[in-house]
């Protein structure tokens, strides 16, 4: 199908900026990326984290959904987005909201006023090779992001 999500595993190399404690086994990337509700990646103390995605065929980006645990959330999202062999160019500003709900763009044109029953931001549809978020502003005093889930919608090119 067309619409499946671009896979954020091993064909889909990823980044993050820090894990708490180096913990990579309890606290690492690919546990935004699983199945379970139980685990999640669990940024060490700092501003400015993020998350890159580089997808192995462009992508068009359609939806965002983030999973956060409330008091580690950011208040500010960047999104950051290019094609192969172009630098990253600033595509959008998020502010999700603080809490452990699951959280999930719209396109702004699609959107029309709707949201979730997590709450929802919103995106515009986009064609990348590689995806940034950058989490600006953290409601923890010292820095620190949790996502339990991560997911990237759209349709490969």
């Amino acid at each position: 199908s067309p619409r499946t999500p671009p896979r954020a595993g091993g064909a889909c190399p990823r980044r993050v900026s820090s894990v708490l404690n180096r913990d990579v086994k309890q606290f690492g990337k690919q546990h935004m990326f699983d199945p379970s509700e139980e685990t999640c990646w669990n940024s060490d103390q700092g501003t400015c984290q993020w998350v890159t995605l580089d997808f192995p065929h462009a992508v068009k980006v359609s939806q965002l959904h983030i999973q956060f645990q409330g008091g580690f959330s950011s208040r500010l999202c960047t999104l950051e987005g290019c094609r192969a062999g172009e630098e990253l160019v600033k595509l959008s500003d998020l502010y999700p909201e603080d809490t452990n709900a699951m959280q999930i763009s719209f396109d702004r044109l699609a959107a029309a006023g709707l949201s979730g029953p997590g709450g929802g931001f919103q995106v515009e549809e986009m064609v990348l090779d590689k995806l940034k978020i950058t989490f600006e502003n953290s409601i923890d005093f010292f820095g620190r992001i949790v996502v339990y889930h991560l997911g990237v919608l759209g349709e490969r090119l």
